[in-house]
């Protein structure tokens, strides 16, 4: 197999093997699982053992029958998994009784987006563990090839999102997306072009709607543009274009992103005065504290709230609510660092692989994100540094 950064086993006899652990998800309607049967099929095929706790995949239609066929062990609780598990495996950042069965020596591989978070910062520290981040592991492209499927999912998902909470019984303007004959369409404006404002464009234009994207890159706003056409308007990003395209928007996505670091406040409390009364924003950046002055994060049980006349979707697991397609997604792109964390050691593979390195955030009572430090006032090392240090 090959991924992004280096070359990862491909024969069923690596150097070494490993107790890989994969508890359930308990963030709030979080129907997510580290991995799937398929995925745990080849890691028992490369010789690893793999303990999964009971009703993980319930989530995404997987019994505990099809891990057991698998290969897997079911754990009775996550209590075992954490005990056990030399590699934890997750999707989400492990919530404050997870953090507190995390122990020294202990890999966990998932979701963390620690820059808003400093609670978890903290006990993640304090748990002695190698903490790898799945959003700030690179590719020889310069992207984020682990967060990227998922910024796919929260893209598409950002505008049926939006296009329900602007119903009139759910607080918004009452306006369809596409229009109607006779009708104009509702107007969606889009921060940033990446991989979430890509697809929420791909699904806004779908609907007919009037889209806008807005970026601070002439190269992503032109390849936009060689890919809609007249379809899409592409607007370079200053304060004055984003204020004036708010206020006549119906619908506002943020997609912005600063690897590793607390996402850019590019929307302030007073700019969200001045919209539309029932427009709608989602923030999808909210993972790593919003784009939008007015941001919280919110659930699946209550995704939305309303500030100064806006619909506010602010949900931190959006493609928790798909999570079949979501699960496979991500095993497609996790699973070749996984068989090279299990397969070489953690220390390894991240010597071998610069670009798993740079997942790095935490390890052995140290924080490694110069990224995460800065947005949080906490000292930090290098990874490469935490890595030879390592013992």
């Amino acid at each position: 197999m090959r991924c992004p950064g280096g070359n990862l086993p491909s024969l069923p006899h690596p150097e070494k093997t490993m107790q890989i652990g994969v508890p359930k998800e308990i963030k709030n309607h979080e129907y997510r699982v580290g991995l799937t049967p398929g995925s745990i099929k080849e890691l028992v095929a490369h010789g690893h053992k793999v303990l999964v706790e009971t009703g993980a995949g319930a989530g995404i239609g997987m019994s505990d029958g099809d891990y057991q066929s698998a290969g897997a062990a079911i754990a009775e609780s996550a209590t075992r998994i954490f005990a056990e598990a030399e590699l934890i495996v997750k999707v989400k950042e492990p919530q404050a009784g997870e953090r507190k069965q995390l122990r020294k020596g202990q890999v966990l591989f998932t979701y963390l987006h620690l820059a808003p978070d400093p609670e978890q910062t903290k006990d993640l520290i304090a748990s002695g563990a190698t903490c790898i981040a799945y959003e700030t592991v690179t590719s020889a492209k310069g992207g984020l090839p682990l967060l990227a499927p998922m910024s796919e999912v929260a893209g598409r998902m950002s505008i049926q999102a939006g296009a329900t909470a602007l119903q009139k019984a759910n607080g918004g303007r009452g306006v369809l997306l596409g229009g109607v004959p006779g009708v104009e369409p509702g107007k969606v404006v889009i921060l940033g072009g990446g991989v979430v404002g890509s697809h929420a464009a791909d699904m806004a234009v779908g609907l007919g709607a009037d889209v806008t994207v807005i970026d601070r890159s002439i190269d992503v706003l032109r390849a936009l543009n060689a890919h809609w056409g007249g379809r899409v308007k592409t607007v370079v990003s200053t304060q004055s274009a984003i204020e004036q395209h708010l206020l006549t928007a119906d619908l506002v996505i943020g997609g912005v992103l600063i690897p590793g670091a607390a996402a850019p406040k590019l929307v302030s409390a007073a700019m969200i005065r001045r919209m539309q009364p029932g427009s709608v924003v989602v923030d999808v950046a909210i993972d790593q504290g919003g784009c939008f002055e007015t941001s919280h994060a919110t659930t699946h049980a209550d995704p939305t709230y309303v500030v100064d006349g806006v619909v506010h979707y602010c949900v931190a697991n959006m493609p928790g609510a798909v999570p079949r397609t979501s699960t496979f997604a991500l095993n497609n792109v996790t699973l070749p660092f996984v068989l090279a964390i299990a397969g070489k050691g953690w220390r390894r593979a991240l010597i071998e692989d610069p670009h798993l390195l740079n997942g790095l955030n935490v390890d052995d009572g140290q924080l490694t994100s110069h990224e995460v430090g800065e947005a949080q006032g906490v000292s930090s090392i290098s990874a490469a540094e935490a890595v030879k240090r390592a013992h």
